[in-house]
Formats: structure tokens, sequence, C-alpha cells
């Protein structure tokens, strides 16, 4: 891949970049569901396919602290792509420490 060529999907980079390095996740999952909000009337005049996204993040940083302070400190580390022209318009987030993560983990492979 040469240098000059620009990436498809700036959005996802630029979220995978600083979730990355802020949070050193040990599991982070980016789902891109732009596509499915296209028709909004608020997406009527946006070129972006980057607005909508599902975030599942697991890291340590998220230990000791409740939903609401986890998702703010995802909302701070995007605070410019969300503010940005054509930027972020939503995010849904699943925020969860290792231990919550295996736990759930362990509890959706039981037979019912």
């Amino acid at each position: 891949m040469s240098s000059t060529s620009a990436s498809k999907t700036p959005m996802e980079d630029a979220i995978r970049q600083k979730l990355g390095d802020a949070l050193k996740p040990t599991s982070i999952e980016i789902f891109n569901d732009s596509h499915k909000h296209a028709h909004h009337k608020a997406m009527a005049d946006s070129t972006s396919k980057e607005t909508h996204f599902r975030l599942f993040v697991t890291s340590e940083a998220f230990k000791s602290k409740m939903q609401p302070a986890r998702h703010r400190m995802v909302y701070a580390l995007l605070k410019d792509e969300i503010a940005a022209e054509g930027g972020i318009h939503a995010l849904q987030l699943r925020t969860r420490t290792p231990e919550e993560d295996e736990k759930a983990n362990a509890k959706s492979e039981q037979p019912s």
C-alpha cells in the first residue's frame, strides 16, 4: 500500500487509534452502522459514510468506574470526531473490564 493512498475508513481508524492509545484495551470491536441510518432526516446532507458506530471496548481503565463515567471517558477521547462536520453522529457503547467480559462470555457459553 502506498503512503499516498487515503484510508477508506478514516473515522474508524481515528477511533481505533485514540481508544487504543488511551485505554490500552484488551479487546475493541468497532461496528460502522452508518448505512442503517443514511435515510434519517438528520443525515440528508451528510456525505460521510462514518457517522454511526457501535463500540465494544474491554479495558482495565474502566475498573472501579460506573458505566456513565466509562462512557464519558470514551466521549472525551472522541470529542473532536463528534464535533467535526460530518463526524460521529451517534455512538452505542459497551464498556467492560476484562473480568466483566470474561464473566459475560462464560455466562453466554452456558447451555440453557
